[in-house]
C-alpha cells in the first residue's frame, strides 16, 4: 500500500539521507520542525522495506505515551500513529503496551530510555530517540552493539539542552564520515514569519523574565547550546566550577585514601563517586554507573581499580532487608558475601531540599575529572519539575536518569568529612615502690575498670 507523505523542504536532506541507506543521523532541530513526524514517516518506510523489530525512545516510558501514543495532530484530528502506520496495515495493536504488530511481521513499539536495560530483542533494525539531549546517553551505549549487530540504523531527534550529551554526539557526527549531521533553527527553515517568532519570544520573556526568557527563546527555536537549562538546580555552580578551573584533569593521588558514595537504585542505575579529600578540597576523580546489575558487579568494580579506600559510603535504604536477598540487606551482602570492609550507611536525617543546598556550598570545594562526562552532564541536567497548568516551577526535582548521580552527590555533601578517631585520654601508669603498689585497693579497682573501658572502646 504507498501512501502518501509531505515531506518538507528543510526535512528533504535527513529523509533523503534516510532514504539511501544511511545508518546514523542526529538531527538539532528547532520547536515545531516536524522531528517526530519525519522520524515516523521513515521508520514506516524502513518497516514496509525490512519487516524487523522497530522502536521509537522518549527520554522517559510515562512521557512517551502522551508524546506518541495518544498525541493527536492538531491541523487534521486523527492520532499521530494513525496517520503514520495505516491501521488497515497492522495485525495487533496493543494500546497497554504501546505496541503494534504489522501483516508484514515487523513490529512497533513506544519505549523510554529511563529502562534501557530492559529493551531486550532480537532482530532491532531501527531505533529513533527523540528528545536526545533529555535522554539517559547510557541508552545508547546498552544499544548500540546490538544495532551494530542486525545493521541497523538509529536517528536522535532533538532540541539543544546545553551542552551535553546532544551536544557532544552532534560534534563527533560533524566529523564523521558515517554519520548525518544538521543544525537546522527557525532563521534557516522560514517555518515561521519575523513577526511569529517576535510574539513567541514576548511570551517566553513574559514568562521567564527578560534574561532567562530570552536565552531559552535562543535555545527553542535558534537552537542554541549556549542557554541555560531551565530549572536547572547545579547549572550556575557548574559555569562558576568551570570558569574557576575546578572541572578539569583530577588524578588519582596513590598517597591518599579513596571513599565512595553510593546511590542504589533497585529496577534503574547504581551510582558510585569515588572521592579524595585533601585539606579543603573534595576531589571526584572517578565515577561509576550501570543499570540492571547484581551486587557483586559493583563489588567487582570496587576491588578492580588500584585504590586503598578509607570507607563506602552508603544510603539510609541499604540496610533494608529484601526477600529477594533471602530476608538480608544490601550492607549485609556487602560485608559478609563479598568481604568489604569499612562499609557505613548514611543516617536520613536531612530533607532532599536540605541535601540540595548543601550539595550548592560543597561547590565551593569541588574538583571534578573532566573525563567524568556521564557524571557532569546529569548534574547539569538535574532540575525542578514543571507544573505547565500552573506556569511555573514545583519545589521538587524531575524524576529521571539524572537524579541517581544528584542523590550521590548529595549524599557526598553530607559525608565527605570522614569522622574524626575518637581521642583517648592518656592513663598514668600505675607507680610502685620497691615493687609494691602505693595506690590503695579503691585506686585500683577504679584504674583497672577504667582501663577495660578504653579497651572495650578500641
Amino acid at each position: 500500500m504507498l501512501v502518501e507523505r509531505r515531506i518538507r523542504n528543510y526535512q528533504a536532506p535527513l529523509h533523503q539521507y534516510m532514504c539511501n541507506g544511511g545508518k546514523r543521523a542526529i538531527e538539532i532541530a528547532h520547536r515545531r520542525w516536524g522531528k517526530d513526524e519525519i522520524a515516523l514517516a521513515w521508520t514506516f518506510q524502513a518497516i514496509t522495506e525490512r519487516p524487523a523489530t522497530y522502536w521509537h525512545c522518549l527520554p522517559q516510558f510515562t512521557q512517551a505515551r502522551k508524546a506518541i501514543w495518544t498525541a493527536v495532530n492538531p491541523h487534521t484530528g486523527q492520532r499521530r500513529i494513525d496517520e503514520a502506520f495505516p491501521v488497515e496495515l497492522r495485525e495487533v495493536t496493543n494500546e497497554q503496551e504501546m505496541f503494534i504488530r504489522f501483516s508484514n511481521g515487523a513490529t512497533w513499539q513506544v519505549i523510554g530510555s529511563d529502562a534501557y536495560d530492559t529493551l531486550v530483542g532480537a532482530g532491532v533494525a531501527g531505533i529513533v530517540f527523540s528528545e536526545w539531549a533529555l535522554a539517559n546517553p547510557s541508552a545508547w551505549g546498552y544499544l548500540s552493539p546490538m544495532m551494530r549487530e542486525n545493521n541497523g540504523w538509529a536517528l536522535f531527534i532533538t532540541t539543544p539542552r546545553g551542552k551535553n550529551h546532544a551536544y557532544d554526539m552532534f560534534n563527533h557526527a560533524v566529523k564523521s564520515d558515517d554519520w548525518f549531521a544538521e543544525l537546522s533553527d527557525a532563521q534557516a527553515t522560514k517555518a515561521f514569519t519575523d513577526e511569529q517568532l517576535d510574539g513567541i519570544r514576548d511570551e517566553y520573556v513574559a514568562l521567564y523574565g527578560k534574561d532567562f526568557g530570552a536565552s531559552q527563546f535562543e535555545q527553542e527555536y535558534f537552537c542554541s547550546f549556549e542557554a541555560a537549562i531551565l530549572g536547572s538546580y547545579y547549572g550556575g555552580e557548574l559555569a562558576a566550577a568551570r570558569a574557576a578551573g575546578r572541572i578539569c584533569e583530577v588524578k588519582h593521588d596513590p598517597d591518599l585514601p579513596v571513599q565512595t558514595v553510593w546511590d542504589i537504585g533497585y529496577s534503574d542505575d547504581t551510582v558510585i563517586l569515588f572521592v579524595q579529600v585533601v585539606a579543603n578540597e573534595v576531589r571526584i576523580i572517578d565515577t561509576y554507573s550501570a543499570n540492571g546489575q547484581p551486587l557483586q558487579h559493583y563489588a567487582e568494580v570496587i576491588a578492580s581499580k588500584d585504590y586503598n579506600y578509607s570507607r563506602h559510603v552508603l544510603p539510609h535504604d541499604a540496610q533494608a532487608k529484601t526477600l529477594a536477598a533471602a530476608g538480608r540487606s544490601v550492607y549485609e551482602q556487602l560485608v559478609t558475601d563479598h568481604k568489604m570492609k569499612h562499609v557505613t550507611i548514611l543516617k536520613n536525617t536531612n530533607t532532599e531540599q536540605q541535601g540540595i543546598m548543601a550539595a550548592r556550598h560543597l561547590f565551593l570545594r569541588l574538583w571534578i575529572d573532566h573525563d567524568q562526562e556521564e557524571f557532569i552532564n546529569a548534574i547539569s541536567q538535574f532540575r525542578r519539575e514543571w507544573d505547565d497548568p500552573s506556569k511555573c516551577f514545583r519545589d521538587r526535582p524531575m524524576r529521571d536518569w539524572t537524579n541517581h548521580f544528584a542523590d550521590a552527590l548529595r549524599y557526598l555533601a553530607w559525608t565527605w568529612r570522614e569522622p574524626p578517631k575518637p581521642k583517648v585520654e592518656k592513663m598514668n601508669p600505675i607507680i610502685t615502690i620497691g615493687g609494691k603498689s602505693t595506690m590503695t585497693m579503691n585506686d585500683l579497682v577504679k584504674a583497672s575498670t577504667k582501663r577495660r573501658k578504653e579497651e572495650a572502646y578500641h
